[in-house]
């Protein structure tokens, strides 16, 4: 058995990232809101395993993270330093179909940006790069998951 992490043909240099006019368009609020849905989706879904039993407390640390990328203060790495998210995901087996889960309940959330007050014309750079950030977290490949 290949004790090796599954490499995807994604590199981080390769990922466009979302508009940091995303930020200033929904302002820290809705960026949470956001994170506080998807998460409570997570937390119903097929990879909920995944997750800490206190997913309101991930949601804020993955909310931090998105207000900086999203243009905001860089609150994640004030308070917890580089985001290193592949070497963080290590632990846990994320294979296509975990990634495709994970990605299902971003768009779910995502398919009402209005309620986050998600500009139309920033939405498509938005999913892009959740889409191809999504590709970079899988470390186990299908034949490997069990």
């Amino acid at each position: 058995m290949n004790n090796q992490p599954y490499v995807p043909p994604i590199r981080p240099n390769m990922i466009p990232p979302p508009s940091r006019a995303l930020y200033g368009a929904m302002g820290e609020a809705n960026i949470r809101q956001l994170l506080r849905d998807f998460y409570a989706l997570l937390a119903q879904s097929a990879i909920q395993d995944m997750f800490p039993p206190n997913i309101e407390k991930a949601s804020q640390k993955s909310a931090d993270f998105f207000i900086g990328l999203f243009g905001g203060p860089p609150l994640y790495h004030q308070k917890y330093g580089s985001p290193m998210m592949r070497g963080r995901h290590m632990p846990f087996a994320i294979d296509p179909a975990a990634r495709q889960v994970w990605l299902d309940c971003f768009l779910t959330v995502l398919s009402t940006p209005e309620k986050y007050d998600i500009p139309a014309e920033l939405l498509p750079t938005l999913t892009l790069f959740l889409e191809n950030f999504s590709m970079w977290m899988v470390n186990t490949a299908p034949s490997d998951s069990s």
